[in-house]
């Protein structure tokens, strides 16, 4: 057996306009390091695989995505997916997170808020057309059409011109940091494809990816063969097919029977468990993922700021992440990650039961007088809410938990009709985390508290068009202090990036913030 476990030391490179050149290069998976621990029989025989006969790779997810057009949601289950089958202007390192050319060759920078990009030739879409700067173009322009989809990264530019047949200029309205990382974010599909509207996308999603969809069973599983003119080389394996198992435990059992090859959402209640099984290979390493319990701030009691923080100081996270994650994650009580530069040096709340009391006190709210619900999409969620329901049950605050499927879940905490939720978030900057979260044009898309805060807003932009690094993280650390000082929400943990395989697959890495590229494992021979 071999156990991959790395915490990883983040320290994240942000690459900004000045010093960014035209041939970045890199890959975006926390690497692991390797323990052999040993065969556990003599004859060194350990878990089989029934797929690897059929050059077939068979996934267990917990969710099933709300659709397979990439730019019609911004759900984690459906990502997964997505990066199979479609290729950014720009991809994420696994090391450092920084974006590095994809789709695009090079690129200039023409001027402060001018960026030349040169697309990469010969690249085809799985319908054999070839890749083309109008192309580019039509997708950022769709993107940013899509009301479901996230306009963090759909906003920033003037202009996007095809210059010719493989050129394209993009003008941002003001001088911005996150150029690249937001044109990372933007997966690109035929021109043709867009014309023919939403319901061809969602069906036929076609893209430049090293996977080609092949068919979705609603409620059972989605299936994707490999690309052969894929532009970085055919996959190593042929077939993949995601099941979705919502439940941990059968997720588990799968896979020690072999039915399976591969988790993504590892219940960790069996992380112990499989690290110690022969044949299977374990990743538990330190992410970028930020968990929180989502409070309505348009909703009473969570309209007042000393009830937030009481909640905040109430619930003892580092027993929130024993009990419900097995020790796999790391309590937090600020509202901002850690793990980034410009992560808050102030963090005015703690687990204190006296401290609890006086913000209670302060806020005036009579606790037996509220009653509020707490949605949750798998059973992790529900976990975490147990554990928090209990601790609020001490001071006789009342909460009930109340179950959704992925899809239910998503549109409930999106348009705000809800009172409570279990969430999370995961990005690879602060910029992108404080503006998800926080900033009042999110609203009805990631920022679930649905916060409107002036300064908040008035912070972000002026960190957002900052170049210098020292200047940009001390504006960002200002305002991680200040959104710890209003308490929209009650952070959770930092969540591990987990995952457990068949240990016949060879190059697996997986990044902090969980991207993994399919193209690049195999099967031993």
């Amino acid at each position: 057996m071999k156990k991959l476990v790395k915490l990883l030391s983040l320290t994240l490179v942000f690459m900004l306009a000045f010093s960014l050149m035209a041939a970045c290069g890199g890959g975006d998976s926390g690497k692991t390091d390797g323990n052999d621990g040993g065969d556990k029989t003599a004859s060194g025989s350990g878990v089989q695989s029934q797929n690897k006969a059929n050059d077939l790779v068979v996934i267990a997810t917990a969710n099933e995505p709300p659709t397979m057009a990439p730019h019609q949601h911004n759900a984690v289950a459906g990502g997964y997916m997505n990066i199979l089958t479609h290729n950014g202007m720009f991809k994420t390192n696994i090391e450092t997170l920084a974006p590095e050319p994809g789709l695009i060759e090079s690129y200039e920078n023409v001027s402060d808020k001018e960026w030349r990009l040169h697309v990469r030739q010969g690249v085809k879409f799985h319908d054999g057309s070839e890749l083309k700067a109008e192309d580019v173009v039509a997708s950022m322009e769709y993107a940013r059409a899509q009301s479901t989809y996230t306009s963090t990264f759909t906003q920033f530019w003037e202009s996007v011109v095809a210059e010719d047949e493989y050129t394209v200029l993009v003008t941002t309205k003001e001088v911005y940091a996150k150029t690249l990382y937001d044109l990372a974010s933007h997966y690109i599909l035929p021109k043709s494809l867009i014309e023919q509207g939403n319901e061809a996308i969602a069906a036929n999603p076609i893209g430049t990816g090293p996977y080609k969809f092949v068919k979705w069973t609603l409620g059972d599983s989605v299936e994707f063969e490999a690309f052969e003119d894929y532009w970085e080389g055919a996959p190593a394996i042929k077939h993949l097919k995601y099941r979705i198992i919502p439940e941990g435990s059968s997720r588990t059992i799968a896979l020690e029977a072999g039915e399976i090859d591969f988790i993504v959402e590892v219940d960790n209640n069996d992380l112990a468990r499989l690290e110690e099984t022969d044949g299977i290979e374990v990743i538990n390493k330190t992410g970028t993922s930020f968990n929180f319990l989502v409070l309505n701030n348009e909703r009473a009691p969570f309209d007042n700021q000393d009830f937030r923080h009481f909640m905040n100081c109430a619930i003892n996270k580092d027993a929130l992440v024993e009990v419900a994650l097995n020790g796999a994650g790391t309590g937090n009580y600020t509202q901002t990650p850690v793990v980034f530069e410009g992560a808050a040096t102030e963090i005015p709340d703690s687990y204190d039961k006296e401290l609890a009391q006086q913000y209670l006190d302060k806020s005036g709210v009579d606790p037996s007088t509220v009653v509020f619900s707490c949605i949750c999409s798998d059973d992790v969620k529900r976990r975490c809410g147990e554990v928090i329901q209990a601790s609020l049950a001490e001071y006789g605050v009342t909460m009930n938990l109340e179950s959704m499927d992925l899809a239910t879940y998503l549109d409930t905490a999106g348009t705000g009709d809800f009172d409570t939720c279990i969430g999370g978030y995961t990005t690879n900057l602060m910029l992108n985390f404080i503006e998800g979260k926080f900033t009042e044009k999110q609203i009805g898309g990631s920022n679930w508290s649905r916060t409107v805060d002036p300064k908040i807003d008035e912070m972000y932009y002026e960190a957002v068009g900052i170049l210098d690094d020292a200047e940009r993280n001390a504006k960002l650390t200002e305002l991680a202090n200040y959104i710890n000082e209003i308490c929209p929400q009650v952070p959770t943990y930092g969540a591990n990036v987990t995952r457990a395989f068949n240990s016949d697959l060879q190059g697996v890495e997986v990044s902090a913030t969980n991207t993994l590229y399919w193209g690049a494992v195999s099967w031993a021979n």
